[in-house]
């Protein structure tokens, strides 16, 4: 940075003065909209605070930096307010099918009813204001619409005599879009399409469009799953300044970029992942020693590759994460990292940052290390073939690893000692199924079944987890500023709201002063093998605060964690990249990479991230779901009552992880309705009750392939 001597001979830096008017410019800004006590305009603003043209760009900027601090709202037409002044509160809102939606912010979650969303779209960020607080929670209205979050809308094109129109297939979209002849860029009627809006109304009455992709048929899969990354707009293309810059990467690693690391090539490490696995993050090894027990953790070493403001790097964070589909993968880095020179693969060189820890006997942990290193993996094994060995003692199966079957030995005795030890401490497992989709050759869905959990999986979950706590400890103590992985308490109002429906099973809960992992550990243990344990455990789940990153430690309240971050997938996970760059600044005692600030608006950005693909992942779920019952109208399943509301209730089937609803004009025996708490449909003649937990078997009556929802009726 240019300096200049002061008369002192003493250097100055331009950067301070600089940072003075920008400190400066805000405390006027926010000094201006506190005198004038009403939203201004920009013009408004740079007339009153006296800016020439060429001062102006930094007002807008320190208006953004203000806006994300939420000091200052930004209004429609470019005005703003402070948040006292409008009192209003800035959210996202979530629209249900039924038409309400929830607005929420940081502070809470705002019901807003279908009269008062106005033209809000679901996803949209929006300003609401708080008309009342029931029992139940804040409610309120939409006032505006601050930023339209979907750029794109997915839905059918259909032709009406001889004009064409998009269909929106979430039903939460109360319009339609015309398209112009001229717009239709050759898409197929009745085919999938992803429509641009580029007119707000037409002769029609409905906003003009215009495809920008044809999904193909709806009655393929792979159209419904590219239907998804289209409405949650997950990026999936590589630029060309990405590309070139992927060309300047080694096909493999290079002697030069060995040097200065620690060699671990002769150390037995082995990657264990699922057989569909593609990019393996992590490898582990385990040995005893006198004193108890050796761990080391390899995780691919991505940050010496993909180099901090770069275009892989940009990229990588706009994404945020990797999204798994059942198809498909939309990867956070390109294939050739991913798949190859940053993956784990066997037989073959590969940079990693180790952690290696010494365990006692009884697993407390005596000595810690980090460094870079070079390994070498003897083999990829899947959570099937260790499960055979480990567990199973197939003699098959350990005779075609016998080089390798003692570690993973000591690796399984190890791993049942850090697990007893984090139970202990309170850490939740609540160990609920996930459903796995099984694709046949055809490419349809052949099944959707339960994922297997087994030991060998447990094995590389506490690795991982010890791997993560060790890092996370490390960096606190040297002072090193990062994103934290936190899981904050939960909110005891929300937990006492589900012992209505204990109390409906006889349970009865006493709930502490303070809620702690222990006492949720001892909820846990009396549903244990309970024909709703299942249920129960999930109601829990969904009780608990959302973990999300953030450079304040504020613990993690599921793994009972005082000191937690994520370090182990960095292929796949953003914020693992993040740790990987600090961690290798205080190996080497340079200065931070990041600042607390930038690291808030990261944390924030990649927490968002992280729910969009959840939520992406979901719906392909639904989707798929939705085909694999399409065959099976008439047939008849037993299931579990997981969700009760007015119009009827909700039921995940034994035999196969789908879920569904019985709708309450389909119970044609007596008028039902929703009782008080919330978790019943009462009979009014009869006083039958339908409740949450409760077994019914049922009959497929109905399978929407357009709306995605399957009704099913009382067998």
């Amino acid at each position: 940075m240019p300096s200049k001597k002061n008369k002192k001979g003493l250097t100055k830096k331009k950067g301070n003065k600089i940072h003075h008017f920008k400190d400066k410019l805000q405390d006027d800004l926010l000094n201006l909209l506190k005198s004038v006590k009403k939203p201004l305009l920009l013009r408004e603003i740079y007339h009153l605070l006296n800016l020439p043209k060429e001062k102006r760009p930094k007002v807008r900027e320190v208006l953004k930096f203000l806006e994300a601090q939420n000091k200052v709202i930004k209004l429609k037409k470019r005005k703003y307010a402070l948040p006292e002044q409008v009192s209003f509160l800035k959210g996202r809102l979530r629209v249900h099918p039924d038409g309400y939606g929830f607005v929420e912010t940081e502070k809470e979650r705002i019901f807003i009813p279908p009269r008062f969303i106005g033209k809000a779209l679901d996803g949209d960020i929006v300003l609401v204001r708080i008309d009342r607080v029931s029992l139940k929670g804040p409610e309120g209205r939409i006032i505006e619409v601050v930023e339209r979050k979907r750029k794109n809308l997915v839905g059918y094109l259909v032709k009406r005599k001889k004009a064409y129109f998009v269909e929106p297939e979430d039903p939460r979209i109360p319009f339609e879009i015309y398209i112009p002849k001229k717009r239709l860029n050759k898409a197929q009627v009745n085919h999938l399409v992803v429509a641009k809006i580029i007119q707000p109304t037409s002769e029609y009455g409905f906003p003009v469009g215009e495809i920008i992709k044809d999904l193909g048929d709806p009655l393929n899969l792979e159209s419904h799953t590219w239907a998804v990354v289209y409405t949650y707009d997950l990026p999936h293309l590589w630029t060309e300044e990405l590309m070139a810059e992927l060309q300047k990467l080694p096909e493999e690693v290079i002697l030069e970029d060995k040097k200065g690391r620690t060699d671990l090539t002769k150390i037995p490490f082995v990657t264990i992942d699922g057989e569909n696995a593609r990019d393996f993050d992590d490898a582990v090894c385990v040995q005893k020693t006198k004193k108890g027990y050796k761990l080391w953790v390899a995780i691919a070493d991505v940050a010496h590759y993909v180099k901090k403001g770069s275009f892989l790097d940009q990229e990588a964070y706009l994404r945020g994460t990797s999204v798994y589909f059942p198809t498909m993968v939309i990867p956070m880095f390109h294939e050739k990292l991913s798949n190859h020179l940053c993956s784990l693969n066997p037989n073959v060189d590969r940079l990693a940052m180790i952690v290696e820890i010494d365990f006692s006997h009884d697993g407390e942990v005596a000595n810690q290390k980090f460094y870079e290193g070079v390994i070498h993996s003897h083999a990829r094994l899947t959570y099937t073939e260790v499960k055979k060995m480990v567990v199973d003692h197939d003699q098959e199966t350990i005779e075609k690893y016998q080089d390798l079957y003692p570690m993973l030995d000591t690796a399984a005795e190890l791993a049942f000692i850090l697990r007893e030890k984090r139970l202990k401490r309170g850490s939740l497992d609540f160990d609920l199924p996930e459903p796995e989709i099984i694709i046949n050759i055809k490419g349809e869905v052949e099944n959707i079944v339960k994922r297997e959990r087994n030991l060998a999986h447990m094995l590389i979950e506490d690795f991982m987890i010890a791997a993560n706590e060790a890092v996370a400890s490390f960096l606190t103590q040297k002072g090193y500023p990062f994103l934290y992985r936190v899981h904050e308490t939960p909110d005891i109002n929300k937990l006492k709201q589900l012992s209505e429906i204990f109390l409906s099973y006889g349970i009865e809960v006493t709930f502490p002063e303070e809620v702690t992992p222990q006492f949720f550990q001892r909820l846990i243990s009396q549903f244990s093998g309970k024909p709703y344990a299942y249920l129960f455990n999930h109601l829990l789940l969904r009780s608990l605060k959302q973990a999300k990153y953030t450079p304040e430690n504020l613990g993690h309240f599921g793994l009972a964690s005082t000191c937690y971050c994520h370090f182990t997938s960095p292929i796949r996970r953003y914020p693992d990249l993040v740790v990987h760059r600090t961690l290798k600044a205080a190996l080497k005692r340079k200065k931070p990479v990041y600042k607390e600030e930038e690291l808030e608006k990261m944390g924030k950005h990649l927490s968002e991230k992280e729910r969009t693909a959840e939520e992406a992942e979901r719906e392909v779920l639904k989707r798929f779901q939705c085909f694999f019952m399409k065959d099976k109208i008439g047939m008849t399943f037993n299931g579990i009552i997981t969700g009760v509301t007015a119009f009827g209730f909700f039921v995940d089937l034994l035999e196969y992880m789908v879920s569904g609803v019985v709708r309450v004009v389909d119970l044609e025996d007596d008028f039902y309705v929703l009782d008080e708490k919330g978790i019943a449909l009462i009979g009014q003649k009869t006083g039958k009750v339908f409740q949450i937990g409760q077994s019914v078997t049922v009959r497929v009556k109905e399978v929407d392939l357009r709306r995605f929802y399957i009704n099913f009726v009382l067998a």
